[in-house]
């Protein structure tokens, strides 16, 4: 989940890679890497993969299937949550499985150290099959490709309900994030609440500075941070916090936004208690949890936001991708790579249609049950801009100081000196330049 990810970044770059300023150094150097046929026979060799607990049911499937396509033998293992934190812990002590789901962003690739745990993917035979937009969106570090994306990406966007917005008159999505702000206005006005809030949950609470961020981001923001040319206390961050606080305080929100949970969140969408909600594709899966597609095609809608229009700011996380580590054991090494190969390649069309997931690949058919959500969802990753966890070299705790501000311990300047302070430590551990 996308609330982990700052915490599991700093305690994994403070464990291990505090014992040395280069985390790519001494990384080995590789040979060609070949790529068997997906389905050649691996009788004896038995694979491990590291899942967490909300994405270790997602390679049932496309498993069972390697197993009897291969003879090979593959145990998924679920890490608990923490689970970043529990899997850099882990390798950082020389515990390693096979494969594991990770979040394909350079920091994260660089907290795990990919140069040295992690096999390069570069020449992945699947990749000329997937969407050109999509192919190189993530899952690279310094050239060096490390991780193989399964799923679409999550993207920062909001989710609105559908009759609440036509009951008010709206009938067509806002434009960018002021028009957005002035159909709230609107919403207030007769009584509706026009955003909800999670602030007791927390880690959502950075969507909407990052939302806000959009266009900076695509200017070069997060390059910008990374070499402190500028920081979270620039007035490009700060007016963002500033106003989220500011739309807070004019009572656009829920009444409850300080002790309101996940949960709440998406029952009060559903309910139409509430008009928007700014999330990211996780927030999706509860709302499927709780409804069925043909209520959802009904009921709730999408559309990315920035500043400037409807653009998305895509997140990449743990769920929509793996790695395949060096494990110093060759066979499972080619074995692993395999097992990629099989699952992006003949077990693709299988494996969405059992998830019920968008297509990466052009040739290979969505579900018929994918909700028209999602669609748009996936459909704005075309023209989307990095988050700060896809593009900054680390990522502070921002969530956590902008619910200490809903709460009312923080001001916007606190929430920024405190994201600055720990992102310059975090980066200084990672070994970025200038730190």
């Amino acid at each position: 989940m996308n609330r982990l990810i700052t915490a599991a970044t700093a305690a994994a770059l403070m464990v291990g890679l505090a014992a040395c300023s280069d985390p790519g150094a001494g990384a080995p150097v590789d040979a060609a890497v070949t790529w068997a046929d997906p389905s050649a026979k691996l009788d004896g060799v038995k694979l491990t993969v590291w899942a967490a607990q909300n994405s270790n049911t997602v390679p049932e499937k496309v498993v069972a299937a390697f197993e009897q396509a291969t003879g090979a033998s593959v145990d998924v293992v679920t890490i608990p949550d923490p689970y970043e934190q529990g899997i850099q812990t882990k390798v950082a002590t020389g515990d390693k499985p096979d494969l594991a789901f990770w979040q394909p962003t350079a920091s994260m690739l660089t907290a795990i150290n990919a140069k040295t745990n992690l096999q390069p993917l570069t020449d992945a035979p699947w990749l000329p099959k997937l969407d050109p937009e999509l192919r190189d969106i993530t899952g690279i570090l310094d050239g060096t490709r490390y991780a193989a994306l399964i799923t679409s990406p999550a993207v920062e966007g909001v989710y609105y309900n559908k009759e609440v917005f036509a009951a008010n008159g709206i009938t067509e999505t806002p434009k960018n994030f002021d028009d957005m702000v002035t159909v709230a206005r609107s919403l207030k006005g007769k009584g509706v609440t026009p955003f909800f809030e999670m602030a007791a949950d927390r880690w959502a609470t950075q969507w909407w500075v990052q939302v806000q961020l959009a266009d900076a981001a695509k200017d070069g923001l997060w390059d910008k941070i990374n070499t402190k040319q500028e920081t979270f206390s620039s007035p490009v961050v700060l007016d963002a916090i500033k106003k989220y606080k500011s739309l807070i305080d004019e009572g656009l929100f829920n009444a409850d936004i300080k002790t309101a949970k996940f949960e709440d969140q998406g029952a009060a969408l559903l309910a139409g208690d509430a008009a928007m909600v700014v999330q990211v594709n996780s927030f999706f899966g509860q709302l499927q949890a709780k409804s069925d597609t043909a209520t959802l095609d009904q009921k709730i809608g999408f559309f990315p936001i920035a500043p400037s229009g409807q653009v998305g700011t895509f997140i990449p996380d743990q769920s929509n991708a793996l790695v395949a580590f060096r494990t110093g054991d060759a066979k499972r090494e080619a074995a692993a790579r395999q097992l990629l190969s099989f699952w992006m390649g003949p077990g693709y069309q299988d494996f969405v249609t059992d998830r019920n997931t968008i297509s990466l690949q052009p040739a290979v058919a969505n579900p018929a049950g994918v909700p028209k959500a999602l669609l748009d969802v996936h459909a704005s990753l075309g023209t989307a801009v990095g988050s700060m966890q896809a593009l900054a070299v680390a990522n502070p705790d921002l969530y956590i100081n902008l619910a200490d501000m809903i709460v009312g311990t923080m001001t916007p300047e606190e929430v920024a000196k405190a994201t600055q302070d720990q992102f310059a430590q975090l980066a200084k551990a990672a070994g970025a330049p200038g730190f």
